[in-house]
């Protein structure tokens, strides 16, 4: 079992809203805007704001395709994580980054729902943090698979969004929060589920 953190420290982290990635996303519009909502909510009351940013042979490091979309500047001393894998967590310094910043507890947002997102929620909840999927900022694209059948990016976005909902782990707290609603005082639930 891992350790339950203790305290009420929150972080806000923001994945892999790069050029590349958002381009083939669904809604990515209106989900940069949630994202950038959140982010100014994060900084006016002071929450530390975390980047991390992909890189692989599909995503060049450096390239044009790699780079934060132009809604969302990291803004200077905020931390960056760069990583090569879906877990946010896996080969990268994001756990001492955390334990630098004290944080007991995540609020989540970004790209893709299916794959780094829905790794990242999962290996924070392995490490022992309570974890807020804020539901209306996170986003994929749309799946063809080899026989025909295509899962929806909002079918993909929606599994992701109930699951966090009522995941059950213990002593940590999980759950979602539009991007209006999260509340980085007390982020690890939606009072609404």
């Amino acid at each position: 079992m891992a350790t339950v953190r203790e305290g009420s420290k929150t972080v806000l982290m923001v994945v892999d809203v790069q050029v590349g990635v958002m381009r083939e996303s669904w809604d990515a519009s209106r989900i940069i805007g949630n994202v950038s909502r959140v982010v100014d909510r994060a900084r006016a009351q002071g929450v530390s704001v975390i980047w991390v940013q992909h890189s692989d042979d599909q995503l060049a490091f450096g390239s044009p395709e790699w780079q934060w979309v132009p809604e969302l500047v990291p803004a200077q001393g905020e931390p960056l994580i760069h990583k090569h894998f879906n877990s946010s967590f896996e080969a990268t310094a994001l756990d001492e980054e955390l334990a630098k910043l004290g944080t007991t507890r995540i609020a989540l947002a970004g790209a893709a729902t299916n794959w780094c997102i829905r790794a990242t929620a999962y290996g924070a909840l392995d490490r022992g943090y309570d974890l807020t999927l804020i539901k209306d900022a996170h986003t994929t694209g749309t799946m063809e698979l080899d026989d025909g059948v295509k899962i929806e990016a909002a079918n993909i976005i929606q599994e992701l969004n109930i699951a966090m909902t009522w995941l059950s782990y213990p002593g940590r707290v999980t759950g979602t929060a539009t991007a209006e609603d999260v509340e980085f005082s007390n982020a690890a639930g939606d009072a609404s589920r």
